[in-house]
């Protein structure tokens, strides 16, 4: 073999281990840790609720204003256009997300329109309308509410993690009842594909746009424009390596109760580690901008929603998960390859979340302490006994799901 065809064979194997080989879980969940902690350095914390908030604030602002229903609620909370998709910190880091996920779709010939049964549609629905409730009462969806909370050493992360995993169990087991009971709307499911050879040119299409949209926001005139570049190159870098690796949070909190498969959870709690102790070296010091501005506040997600608010939340949060198919971040990097339930479950999440974010904000439930309290761990038992902590618990629950696939003493049965 000639030293050209080698070459052109290792870098086929290449592009087939980065562009169409799933990755091992293990792996995704250390990169999603790396990006986690780099987007915190350039800026703030990464979220999906975020994103699909100011989409949501931008359907009930067209809904007001395109039909003149400026009365009610439409009058009190949108009046005044949102912030830009293109502006919004959130948005932007939704947009970079499915674009990232759309691109490692393309690549590994993931991408399709996928047309779920009726049953699934409707399901997809209630799934968008109960992660909203979720996601408001625990301030937060599965990122900033627990991956990132407990990542960012906030305590309000424990109890949302604790209400998801009961939601979870109980979702798990509607699935169950529905399985034995329900055989309306099991028809309607259509996929529509595409030649590899689009779905490249589509992959690359994607990657151009992401480097241009980067270059445009990098020469902004406001500092505020120009870091979102930054936000908008690392979103796509955690979009592509999620659905790369087929990483969901919530799948990681199911398959422990549904078959035992343990693979996801150890990974979601070794990057759950990765984040925590990248968090504590940059709170620690607190770094700041030239001009004297906060690069990362400790503050950053803690939320006054530690008690029930956090709970309650994660638990209709996890319930709505389980519906879906998808956490707050699988429906954004499914919704990249095309799977239109979860098309359907975006804007219900939004319009759900935006309106009662909205309302609490009015009626000051979390900053009066209606929710629960602002806990920063370091503030309680220091940085040390933070990482100590979050450690223990994530080892613990590393060993239990590792026992739990051995005996199946947690699965659920049907």
């Amino acid at each position: 073999m000639s030293e050209e065809s080698i070459f052109l064979s290792k870098a086929k194997d290449l592009y087939k281990t980065l562009c169409q080989t799933e990755w091992n879980a293990t792996v995704a969940g250390l990169l999603v840790g790396l990006f986690s902690v780099l987007i915190m350095a350039w800026w703030r914390p990464w979220g999906a609720v975020g994103a699909i908030r100011n989409w949501g604030d931008w359907i009930l602002y067209g809904i007001a204003h395109f039909s003149g229903m400026e009365w009610g609620f439409f009058g009190e909370f949108y009046d005044e256009a949102p912030k830009s998709i293109l502006a919004n910190s959130g948005s932007v880091i939704g947009i970079g997300f499915v674009a990232g996920a759309f691109l490692s779709a393309c690549l590994g010939n993931d991408f399709a329109i996928r047309i779920p049964p009726v049953l699934e549609m409707c399901k997809g629905i209630m799934a968008g309308i109960l992660m909203g409730i979720g996601s408001t009462l625990a301030g937060g969806c599965n990122v900033g509410g627990m991956y990132n909370a407990i990542g960012n050493l906030a305590a309000n992360g424990f109890t949302m993690w604790a209400g998801l995993v009961a939601g979870v169990v109980l979702g798990l087991k509607y699935i169950y009842w529905e399985m034995e009971h329900i055989s309306w709307g099991s028809g309607g499911a259509k996929t529509i594909d595409f030649p590899y050879a689009i779905k490249i040119i589509l992959g690359i299409i994607t990657l151009v746009l992401i480097i241009w949209g980067a270059n445009k926001y990098a020469d902004a005139d406001s500092d505020y424009m120009a870091s979102l570049c930054g936000i908008l190159v690392i979103s796509a870098a955690l979009g592509y390596t999620m659905q790369r690796g087929r990483w969901c949070m919530v799948q990681g909190f199911r398959e422990p109760h549904m078959t035992g498969d343990c693979t996801l959870a150890k990974s979601v709690a070794l990057s759950i580690a990765v984040v925590a102790v990248g968090a504590a070296v940059l709170k620690y010091a607190v770094p700041m901008r030239a001009d004297g501005e906060s690069v990362l506040a400790p503050i950053n997600y803690v939320r006054g929603t530690f008690g029930w608010g956090s709970i309650v939340g994660g638990f209709i949060f996890g319930f709505g998960a389980m519906l879906a198919g998808g956490c707050g971040s699988g429906t954004l990097w499914r919704v990249g390859e095309g799977q239109i339930k979860l098309w359907l479950v975006v804007p219900f999440f939004g319009i759900t979340n935006s309106i009662m974010t909205n309302y609490f904000r009015d009626w000051e439930l979390e900053a009066s302490g209606k929710l629960g309290k602002y806990v920063y761990l370091p503030d309680v038992m220091g940085y040390t006994g933070t990482l100590i902590l979050i450690l223990a618990i994530m080892t613990i629950w590393y060993l239990v799901v590792v026992w739990n696939e051995d005996s199946g003493k947690l699965i659920v049965e049907m």
